[in-house]
């Protein structure tokens, strides 16, 4: 074991974390809704395919809908009861997804996969595409996908830096629950075929950082505090000095990143049996009474995760569900926890801007602050004006939505919209053969 400073990335910006009005409140559990509300998109790639019906009696752990492909991952019942409806419904973030409700009949007990008697590396990486595990950094690409990479790689690179302003489950969870954290690990390793891990630990952590200064065979990376740091990108470099270049994958420079909440999800899969069915999420923002850091069903409506945390003290004018740099905005509160859950922030007047955008001033501070060394201001021009042909010219596609620009215009531009809005048309053209 090792602990060394990590690399520091050129660009990127400082914003304040926000992180004492809950960081050191220990993890807790949210009791079980009365309903449940399971969408069949909890992950990126295909949705998940329904195999209950209405009327179903369904157990917690309970598979109720299929994998779709080689780019999807199985779900599970996260609470006991009926299948009251399967249904499309518009959730807080504007989406019309696909439902399964469930009412909880509040009874004891759970089904659980059978113990595994084989530890290979094939064996492992089945039981987590069975689990339904897929990535909890943020995309939530299913995790069994890349676990099987085409090319041998050199690093497992973890990733506990947890760079977006107020959110802290990563955090607890490395100083509460550090063993799962590990043991998941070294199954990870073992289902890669790696020797050499490293985790990665923004600078801000120091319980975290000692906390995992006792296995002999990891490296501990002490990051610089700066955004975006998670970025798998920024993270593998300021880690191992590899650069992956533009178009590229991890894979393609021998390298794969986890997030620390997947590695207890696996863990849980492979010693505990348990399919996944909860999340880790904080609670924050000075709208809401009482800031937490909780564990909660896959399906918990968040107007009952906020009734947990004490309600609404009457000042919060957003919500965002996620961080506040790379988090989606909600509609309102009809929204439920995904797999890929990490925060929900119901924000005062104080810490959010709701001052209208003006015309770009041609200032390039968004430039001199793209992380990825993009020119937010000329592809978000181009997607204006619907010219997606120059705005994938000046690198849209490489843009990792993180936020930077549009945090730093003195404009106030949606930039990173207008660029997510660029993305969209130039895939959909691709996919039309134009």
């Amino acid at each position: 074991m090792s602990i060394k400073k990590g690399k520091k990335f050129p660009y990127g910006i400082h914003v304040k974390d926000m992180k004492d009005l809950c960081r050191d409140k220990p993890i807790e559990q949210v009791p079980a809704s009365d309903l449940v509300y399971i969408s069949m998109s909890l992950h990126i790639g295909a949705p998940s395919v329904p195999i209950v019906n209405v009327g179903d009696k369904v157990k917690k752990g309970q598979l109720i809908a299929k994998e779709n492909g080689p780019v999807s991952a199985n779900v599970y019942s996260s609470v006991n009861g009926e299948v009251v409806s399967i249904e499309d419904i518009n959730n807080g973030l504007g989406l019309r997804q696909k439902y399964v409700i469930i009412k909880n009949d509040k009874t004891d007990g759970e089904l659980l996969f059978d113990q595994m008697t084989e530890f290979s590396p094939s064996a492992l990486v089945e039981r987590i595409r069975l689990a339904g595990i897929v990535g909890l950094g943020g995309a939530g690409f299913p995790t069994a996908v890349k676990l099987t990479p085409k090319n041998p790689l050199e690093f497992l690179i973890i990733n506990g830096a947890e760079c977006e302003p107020y959110l802290n489950c990563d955090f607890r969870l490395m100083i509460e629950r550090t063993d799962d954290i590990y043991k998941g690990i070294k199954y990870t390793a073992k289902a890669l075929g790696i020797n050499k891990i490293v985790i990665g630990i923004e600078a801000n952590k120091p319980e975290a950082i000692k906390a995992f200064e006792k296995y002999d065979d990891i490296d501990v990376v002490i990051l610089k505090k700066q955004y975006p740091m998670g970025s798998e990108k920024h993270l593998i470099y300021c880690t191992t000095g590899r650069k992956v270049p533009t178009g590229k994958m991890p894979f393609d420079v021998g390298c794969c990143v986890h997030n620390v909440k997947t590695m207890i999800a696996c863990y849980e899969a492979i010693e505990l049996n348990k399919p996944f069915t909860e999340v880790y999420m904080t609670v924050s923002g000075k709208g809401v009474n009482n800031q937490k850091n909780i564990k909660t069903l896959i399906g918990t409506p968040y107007q009952d995760i906020l009734d947990f945390c004490g309600g609404l003290n009457g000042l919060a004018v957003k919500f965002v569900a996620g961080g506040p740099m790379m988090g989606k905005a909600l509609l309102n509160l009809n929204h439920y926890t995904r797999k890929t859950a990490s925060g929900l922030l119901a924000l005062t007047a104080e810490e959010t801007n709701a001052t209208q955008p003006s015309n770009c001033i041609n200032c390039a501070v968004c430039a001199k602050n793209c992380p990825m060394r993009l020119m937010p201001m000329y592809i978000e021009s181009y997607a204006l004006s619907g010219n997606f042909e120059m705005a994938e010219k000046y690198g849209a596609m490489n843009c990792i939505e993180c936020g930077s620009c549009a945090f730093n215009c003195p404009a106030k531009r949606s930039l990173v919209q207008s660029i997510s809005f660029a993305k969209a048309k130039i895939k959909e053209m691709k996919q039309n053969g134009r």
